[in-house]
């Protein structure tokens, strides 16, 4: 089966998402420790002081979490990533689903912040898949910039109970 030859203005749209995904890419290898807010430190100090059984279900679940963004981040553009995003999307949704429950309310600000970041890069994937363009690609790093936001507030968060949830050391 021979692949089409890009050229034009597709091919200008495909380096213009290779490239915006690319700088996304970059831009979200960061510990989740880097970027915390005072609300989010103070939301994880709320979290119970006794280790109870529950704790290592919510570690593994976090670290299960980051997996899925990390796969979300990583996206290769190329023919399909459209399907590609929204199955990494529907992964990330799926692991977020997971945490909330085994959380038991505790997060609730930094969940919530990153089920609607989700939501809406959900909406941005669906323009881009409707009518690819330099705006609809534009719609997607910016959504995929606020879900790494949300996801790096809650998983800071969610470091205080467990250190493993981040990747990467701090400092």
């Amino acid at each position: 089966m021979k692949l089409p030859i890009v050229t034009g203005t597709a091919g200008r749209r495909l380096a213009l998402a290779v490239c915006g995904l690319a700088l996304l890419a970059g831009c979200g290898s960061g510990s989740a420790s880097s970027s915390s807010s005072p609300s989010a430190a103070a939301a994880a100090t709320s979290s119970s002081a006794a280790p109870s059984p529950s704790d290592s279900a919510l570690c593994a679940d976090a670290a299960a979490l980051r997996s899925s963004l990390d796969q979300l981040r990583h996206v290769s553009v190329q023919p399909g990533a459209v399907s590609q995003i929204t199955a990494d999307l529907n992964n990330v949704k799926a692991a977020l689903t997971t945490l909330v429950t085994s959380a038991h309310g505790q997060f609730q600000a930094q969940t919530s912040a990153l089920s609607a970041a989700l939501d809406t890069l959900k909406t941005a994937v669906s323009s881009l898949g409707a009518s690819p363009g330099v705006s609809t690609v534009s719609g997607v790093v910016s959504a995929l910039g606020k879900v790494n936001t949300a996801a790096q507030n809650l998983l800071a968060a969610v470091n205080t109970d467990c250190p493993s949830a981040s990747s990467s050391p701090s400092g």
